[in-house]
């Protein structure tokens, strides 16, 4: 089986880290091809961002007609419908996985990712996922996604911090952290709280090898048909 895991943006230390966390998670015949494309922005951090990025990440996808599903390492689900109508394979967002992922494991979830203006778009999502009465919040750690490269201890420290009250005030039973960039820290941060606490690429590789595995492949008969 063949994975492509492709960050929609250009930093070639987080697209490293999500290659890293990908492949300790994949079944030992899993290949994983990570990749990002050549242009476009260095990190995405709201809806100018998500714009910017789309035609580098289709122009990348295209490039890559072997593999057996995609999976978008951007926490906003970036660009999927838009892959699921150039593509017959499986393509799945880190988002959407964690999403799914945490109602499988608790009641109620609440999310922490970086910047304010990140939580708009992460709403829409969730309400259409119809996921809205499952999570019970949206907090932003006040982390811009670069600093998860380059001050990662100081990141951790506000992500917890956020996770605390995400307990305390939002009554939560687990948490998704809202970035690709923060894939490293699930573990560490499950063990300190002693809770779920879920990253969306470990989730996405274990979906899409499900799919592959049960011979699901993208829907062309609505809206992702070929046009």
């Amino acid at each position: 089986m063949k994975l492509l895991v492709i960050n929609p943006n250009t930093t070639r230390a987080m697209t490293d880290k999500i290659a890293t966390v990908a492949r300790d998670v994949a079944r030992p015949d899993t290949e994983i091809v990570a990749t990002q494309p050549p242009s476009g922005p260095e990190c995405i951090q709201g809806f100018l961002d998500i714009a910017h990025s789309h035609r580098g990440l289709l122009e990348e996808v295209s490039q890559h007609n072997d593999v057996d599903a995609i999976i978008v390492a951007c926490f906003d689900d970036t660009g999927v419908d838009a892959l699921r109508c150039l593509t017959d394979v499986p393509v799945i967002g880190i988002g959407e996985a964690a999403f799914h992922a945490a109602t499988l494991v608790s009641c109620r979830f609440s999310v922490v990712t970086t910047l304010p203006r990140a939580v708009p778009g992460l709403e829409d999502n969730i309400d259409r996922y119809g996921l809205s009465r499952r999570c019970v919040g949206i907090r932003a750690a006040n982390v811009p996604v670069l600093e998860l490269e380059s001050d990662i201890a100081g990141a951790e420290a506000l992500i917890s911090a956020e996770i605390e009250q995400a307990v305390a005030q939002d009554h939560a039973d687990a948490i998704v952290l809202g970035c690709a960039g923060m894939a490293d820290l699930n573990a560490r941060l499950s063990g300190r709280f002693g809770m779920p606490v879920i990253d969306g690429v470990a989730c996405a590789v274990g979906m899409a090898e499900a799919l592959v595995a049960a011979g699901l492949s993208t829907s062309k008969a609505g809206p992702y048909a070929r046009q």
